[in-house]
């Protein structure tokens, strides 16, 4: 570390870049290069080209006033589950397949699936980010969002908004032919295609939302009364993603991009006198965009009071992504928050051994600090509303996070510190008020100390079974601590009906991630193993009696008796589980032009799920200590 830029290395250090960080491939100490360095500081807004200039910019950052003092009650542990261990369902909601959805998964569906798990005596629902993204030809992605702070119309059910009784014109949509060939055709097909189904959707909802403004009476009065209160209590947020969403449809009608970074210079920010004539010339377009939040938040507060009523003790648990998208409402109406040049992601590992780059800007620490968290408020407000439980998606960034610099590989990115303190003790407070879970999702390589830090402040810690191994094998269930969410996957590995047909590994040799067949047969060899070990386990735990040959169901039935024997306070079984899916929804580090990930649609409908012979295996290991009193028997394939 002699020689160099010594004075650029203490501008870098006191902003919070880190020096290096131990490589998860090989363990070796990855030292941040200069150049790093330089891109990431200048992203902050601080000049470093030169040694003089990182100077001044030092002495700049230190002469600035320090930032207000954290008003947060003391920071203490948040709620708790019940005075037992509780489990489960975790969907990922626009994947399901139904006899009402319009091919993705929506409330309604949400709604269902609430219902069916309150009948084994689950304890919560949890589902994917609802978050807001962008529509576009078999290209979805829950984690890549255009806002955070509101949620996707693709979810909302057209049949559930109030105004379709007295709509004549929605009704007549509903049951056209035209309307009813193109349902059974997005419900039919294997991939979710988004940008038909937003243009199908707008046909329903643009008139509903044109009987919402001309209804008379005390119920429509009643309903814009409704609308107006949640407009006040949304704000600027609010009024700031509608105009986005208004701008980003008539840049795409005029043959424009709906990124923002991609508009005339005039529209790029919020803040802009151009935008404000813009509001001024389309209140209606505004109020569209605002109407469809408001009805979004509505039928979620309808499948939250239905866990609750249901009998769910957590009710649901939602997620919260790890950022938003470059060009998306978030940056677009916050600028100022958002390191400019740089992108997030993460340094080579086994998974993806040239890195990833994940192409969404970080949140500036400093100009988090300097507006006294307010966005972290707001956005976890936003996110805790109607739920009972939130998952905190790469919990890691609460510490750290990997910046790349604009047009360089993974491999030259380096760890920027975050305010993790400040950031926990005001998730804390919030998770209080809302009197909610809050689960980490504390996986991979942790900075030092990471973990007791998340558990002092009463978050639930994330365990998966397929990572849970050391030079031995599978860890034991009473190695698991108590104050946890277990589960046996995520959405970034492969179901457990992947364990004995390999459809993942396929799929990434399809897709290029494993180069040749030889390499593949190497991956075969090693799944085997894997699978052996976690049956090895299963036996020695008492799970299985390892005699004869075992079915994908009998494994996947033995691995959900194992995770609900751990002291897990929490134990989430994933819906792709019980349905017997081999394909994962996602494949890291994997590039959308050599395999579309989120686009993997469930085979069978949700209304069948639950009876099936697969599903009655996995959810009889489900222990009576573990489910809640709405637990009913299933006879014939139908709830009783």
């Amino acid at each position: 570390m002699s020689g160099g830029r010594p004075r650029l290395r203490a501008l870098a250090r006191r902003l919070g870049v880190e020096d290096g960080y131990r490589s998860a491939l090989d363990g070796r100490w990855v030292a941040t290069r200069d150049a790093t360095r330089e891109a990431l500081v200048r992203a902050m807004g601080f000049a470093a080209e030169s040694e003089r200039a990182a100077a001044d910019s030092l002495a700049r950052f230190e002469e600035r006033s320090a930032p207000p003092p954290l008003q947060t009650a003391a920071a203490t542990a948040t709620a708790s589950p019940a005075q037992r261990a509780v489990f489960g369902i975790v969907a990922n909601l626009y994947s399901l397949r139904s006899q009402r959805n319009q091919g993705f998964g929506n409330l309604a569906d949400l709604e269902q699936l609430v219902r069916l798990a309150a009948r084994e005596g689950a304890a919560f629902v949890g589902v994917n980010p609802l978050h807001a993204t962008v529509h576009r030809r078999w290209r979805f992605c829950p984690y890549d969002p255009v806002s955070r702070l509101f949620r996707d119309p693709l979810y909302l059910d057209p049949e559930r908004v109030p105004e379709l009784a007295r709509c004549d014109e929605a009704r007549r949509i509903l049951v056209s032919e035209a309307w009813v060939r193109r349902v059974e055709q997005l419900r039919a097909a294997e991939r979710l295609d988004v940008a038909a189904l937003d243009a199908l959707l707008l046909e329903a909802l643009r008139p509903l939302h044109r009987r919402f403004r001309s209804a008379e009476g005390d119920a429509a009065d009643a309903r814009r009364a409704a609308f107006r209160e949640y407009c006040e209590r949304e704000g600027q947020a609010l009024v700031d993603f509608s105009t986005f969403s208004a701008l980003a449809d008539e840049q795409r009608a005029q043959g424009g991009s709906c990124r923002s970074d991609d508009w005339p210079a005039a529209l790029a920010r919020a803040d802009l006198p151009a935008v404000a004539d813009f509001r001024e010339q389309h209140p209606i377009e505004l109020e569209w965009h605002a109407w469809l939040q408001f009805e979004l938040d509505r039928q979620l507060a309808g499948v939250a009071d239905t866990a609750r009523e249901s009998g769910l003790s957590i009710g649901l648990y939602t997620d919260l992504a790890l950022g938003s998208r470059a060009g998306g409402a978030d940056v677009w109406a916050s600028p100022e928050l958002f390191a400019r040049g740089v992108s997030v992601g993460a340094p080579p590992d086994a998974f993806a051994p040239e890195g990833q780059d994940w192409s969404f800007p970080p949140l500036d620490p400093h100009a988090l600090q300097r507006t006294g968290y307010a966005f972290w408020r707001r956005l976890l407000d936003a996110n805790l509303r109607h739920a009972g439980a939130l998952r905190i998606d790469h919990a890691m960034a609460l510490r750290r996070l990997f910046w790349i610099p604009a047009g360089a590989s993974a491999r030259e990115g380096a760890y920027v510190r975050y305010p993790c303190a400040d950031l926990l003790a005001v998730l804390t407070e919030r998770g209080r008020a809302q009197r909610a879970l809050l689960i980490a999702e504390d996986l991979g390589t942790l900075p030092e100390g990471f973990s007791e830090q998340l558990q002092d402040h009463g978050l639930l810690s994330s365990r998966v079974l397929l990572f849970e191994r050391d030079a031995q094998g599978f860890r034991p269930a009473a190695d698991y601590p108590a104050r946890c969410l277990a589960t046996a996957n995520t959405h970034d590995l492969a179901p457990l009906a992947a364990l004995d047909s390999e459809a993942d590994l396929a799929l990434r040799r399809r897709a290029g991630q494993i180069a040749g067949d030889a390499a593949l047969a190497l991956r075969r060899r090693e799944r085997a193993g894997e699978r052996r070990q976690l049956v090895e386990r299963l036996v020695r735990d008492g799970l299985l009696d390892g005699s004869g040959p075992l079915s994908s169901d009998e494994l996947a039935a033995a691995v959900t008796a194992f995770l609900c024997s751990t002291p897990a306070q929490l134990v989430g079984i994933a819906l792709d589980d019980l349905a017997g899916e081999d394909e994962p929804v996602n494949l890291p580090g994997v590039a959308p032009e050599q395999h579309e990930s989120w686009v993997r649609r469930m085979g069978t409908p949700l209304e069948r799920i639950f009876a099936l012979p697969r599903a009655r295996k996995l959810l009889a290991r489900v222990p009576a200590g573990r489910r809640g009193p709405a637990h009913v028997e299933w006879e014939h394939g139908v709830t009783s």
